[in-house]
């Protein structure tokens, strides 16, 4: 896991619109990165909207936030669309950038083992600097924990 006081590297993942988005054209602003298992489930669903709820606030706090995932353009489009979610939805089919912040990993459902995301949150500075870690998420009212900590 990337950890507090470490300069996160440059990635470039896609949008739900295909568009290429880069780490580095945020520099300047707090960056608020989640990585999520997969659109439209529960779980996922109430933490998307709990930053929803709040975007603005985190906005007006000098943040902007990226939800990453697993799944393609297509079902992030949907999700995007079916909640108005009004930040960035990137999508990390090959997991890659999950596994260098350290949120790819062994989970347990139902007595069996499988690998993938593990809910995580990461608030980089305005250097790319990792200022905050939050390793395992409760969806329910993460946003406002969130924005409590980029209000300090």
């Amino acid at each position: 896991m990337v950890e507090i006081g470490q300069k996160v590297a440059d990635f470039r993942l896609k949008d739900e619109e295909g568009k290429e988005i880069s780490l580095y054209n945020f520099k300047g602003k707090k960056v608020v990165i989640y990585f999520y298992p997969k659109d439209n489930t529960p779980g996922c669903t109430k933490e998307a909207c709990s930053f929803r709820d709040v975007y603005d606030d985190i906005v007006d706090a000098g943040a902007v936030v990226m939800g990453i995932s697993p799944d393609g353009q297509t079902p992030h489009k949907k999700f995007k669309e079916k909640f108005n979610l009004p930040f960035y939805l990137l999508c990390d089919e090959d997991h890659s950038i999950a596994e260098s912040f350290g949120a790819w990993g062994e989970k347990k459902m139902y007595g069996k083992s499988y690998m993938g995301i593990i809910r995580s949150t990461f608030i980089l500075d305005e250097n790319m600097t990792v200022l905050k870690t939050y390793p395992k998420v409760l969806p329910e009212g993460h946003g406002e924990e969130i924005l409590n900590a980029l209000r300090g």
